[in-house]
């Protein structure tokens, strides 16, 4: 079972820079468009954009986490602070496979990078070994080695940043 936990972010079609109401999606969505097999729980945890997500917010999450059933665990999350929150729970070894998500283009645009990034981020989370991931756009991070390279729109690992 994997458990998925939503935070916001553009992954679910939240626009907060334009200051209206975007069409929300939810990742159900994305799940039932692809017919998945695997058994899985989704829950909302809070939504907002990531660069309003506080340390409380993160100990939350963290909780949410530490208390879940399962072993596997999958978190939708805004870029601008997506590596902030991966060290924040990397750093608690909490025994548990977890993957955060999100995406760059709204998750309700027609050529939204979402459901990409998410089959993804859940192929990969099936697969790896217990510790804190960030899945984006065909690509594995570990919590310590991973940057968000502004002038790409990419993530990176550390090491790679020029």
């Amino acid at each position: 079972m994997i458990h998925i936990l939503t935070t916001g972010g553009t992954i679910e079609g939240l626009d907060y820079d334009q200051k209206q109401s975007a069409r929300k999606i939810s990742i159900s969505n994305f799940l039932k468009a692809a017919n998945v097999s695997f058994s899985f729980s989704i829950e909302e945890v809070f939504q907002k954009d990531s660069r309003s997500i506080t340390f409380e917010d993160r100990d939350y999450l963290a909780e949410k986490i530490q208390t879940s059933k399962a072993s596997k665990i999958l978190v939708s999350h805004g870029t601008f602070t997506m590596e902030e929150t991966a060290e924040h729970i990397g750093k608690l070894n909490l025994n548990k496979t977890i993957v955060l998500v999100g995406s760059f283009i709204l998750g309700s645009s027609k050529n939204t990078d979402a459901p990409f990034n998410l089959g993804y981020a859940i192929c990969a989370l099936q697969f790896l070994k217990p510790d804190v991931y960030v899945a984006m756009n065909g690509r594995i991070f570990h919590w310590k080695n991973v940057t968000k390279n502004l002038g790409t729109n990419k993530f990176e690992r550390k090491d790679e940043k020029q």
